[in-house]
């Protein structure tokens, strides 16, 4: 089925009434719809007004002339691509050239010849129609281009986003004094099956985005969310000016708010800090990730801490001693590790 030509909206701008009346109808046979304006001011304060594919223009108007009206509609974005076609007697070429140069498409004479009439008049029109698709087009690679930011934002810290997009890869690479903060929602299986599992997810889904705007504001990384455990990172591809003291910060506050956003839910989180390695895997679910003994370690950390408390590695503890109050809990057995020296962090000092 072939799709019906598109009806256009054309403006008549000329200040002798026969000119106008004239012109009209040659753009009615043509299938379109006509506006018309009696000078140039009438014109713009059309055009600034309603949406039109093309205008024909006289050049000799009281008030404000054509070359006027070019000039105002060049220095107009909404206006600049809208084609213009001057009207001028044959005997003055002077007219046409001049109109021309300040940006109309095409000129016709006062007395035009209906076959010469269609033609211009459907050119420009065809051009008008063409300029719109590619807005159209460039407007749609506009939206998908953020979407697919927005979904790389999503997936991966902002740190590798930046080096996705100036290198289009992120390197694996060992760095070497990483804050590593990992949180775990206290009974949270349990809580899955006595529950319905849109009221669960909902609640994860609140103390998750708490948690998202909480790291950022401490200047971290979210990394992943593991099942109800939450990673995160300071120091790592984004520069902290106190790393320590921000992941002792950022913690704190997780747990502060944590039985607010979700059903009372109780959250235990630990944090080391030294060397990881880091980068993306995955061929059609890119994932960023990090791995090492430092990991492993705050998982164990993580797993001694009691409800709605914080516990530090000895390694971590000692970054923050002076400037976050606690007490030590001693060496504790942690799987795989043997014992693991840890501190609990209550609050901030001062």
């Amino acid at each position: 089925m072939t799709p019906s030509p598109r009806i256009s909206t054309v403006l008549v701008v000329d200040d002798n009434m026969t000119s106008r009346l004239k012109m009209s109808m040659a753009v009615k046979q043509l299938g379109h719809r006509t506006e018309t304006a009696q000078d140039g001011q009438d014109a713009l304060e059309q055009l600034r007004g309603g949406s039109f594919d093309l205008v024909l223009l006289d050049i000799e108007m009281p008030v404000l002339d054509g070359y006027g009206v070019l000039g105002a509609m060049k220095a107009d974005p909404g206006l600049r691509d809208i084609p213009v076609i001057v009207i001028s007697a044959v005997d003055e070429m002077q007219n046409v050239v001049k109109g021309i140069e300040l940006g109309a498409q095409d000129f016709l004479p006062k007395d035009f010849d209906r076959i010469l009439f269609r033609a211009r008049v459907g050119a420009c029109l065809e051009q008008k129609l063409l300029r719109d698709q590619e807005a159209s087009y460039l407007a749609q690679i506009e939206t998908e281009r953020r979407r697919a930011d927005d979904l790389l934002h999503a997936t991966l810290p902002p740190g590798a986003v930046s080096e996705l997009k100036a290198t289009n890869a992120v390197k694996p690479r060992r760095f070497e004094d990483v804050f590593v903060l990992m949180v775990d929602v206290v009974d949270f299986t349990d809580y899955c099956d006595k529950n319905p599992p849109e009221l669960a997810v909902r609640h994860l889904q609140n103390l998750v985005t708490r948690f998202e705007e909480i790291t950022l504001d401490h200047g971290l990384e979210k990394i992943k969310t593991i099942g109800d455990a939450y990673l995160a990172t300071a120091d790592l591809l984004q520069a902290n000016p106190d790393g320590a003291l921000a992941t002792a910060r950022c913690a704190l506050d997780m747990v502060a708010i944590a039985g607010e956003v979700s059903d009372g839910w109780q959250v235990r989180i630990g944090i080391h800090t030294g060397p990881v390695v880091a980068g993306v895997i995955g061929r059609h679910q890119h994932l960023f990730d990090i791995w090492g003994d430092t990991v492993n370690t705050a998982a164990r950390v993580t797993s001694m801490a009691a409800p709605d408390t914080v516990f530090a590695s000895a390694r971590a503890w000692e970054r923050m001693e002076g400037r976050c109050s606690g007490h030590p809990q001693g060496a504790l057995p942690a799987k795989g590790k043997g014992t693991v020296e840890v501190h609990q962090i209550d609050g901030l000092v001062g």
